[in-house]
């Protein structure tokens, strides 16, 4: 077992997660693109964000497929918003 496979388990034994519900690659891919998208210091937070949502039941069924979209395409959606006013 890897660092990171080993880590993942230890910690949805100690926050009482069912390891099955955690998809590692899709959260880091995730995060992959804030940090390199939007910001390094934004990975981090919107991971826990997601894991806030999820664990209040309001994320989609899509949330990590639709963060990543918003992560990469960043730098076009704040052009067009600070281009609107």
């Amino acid at each position: 077992m890897n660092v990171l496979a080993e880590w993942t388990a230890l910690v949805c034994r100690e926050l009482g997660v069912d390891p099955a519900l955690v998809d590692r690659d899709e959260v880091l891919d995730l995060t992959k693109e804030v940090a390199h998208g939007v910001a390094r210091p934004a990975a981090p937070l919107t991971a826990y964000l997601l894991g806030l949502a999820q664990g209040a039941g309001t994320a989609p069924p899509d949330v990590v497929e639709r963060l990543t979209t918003l992560a990469r395409n960043w730098e076009q959606a704040t052009t067009e918003t600070l281009g609107d006013k």
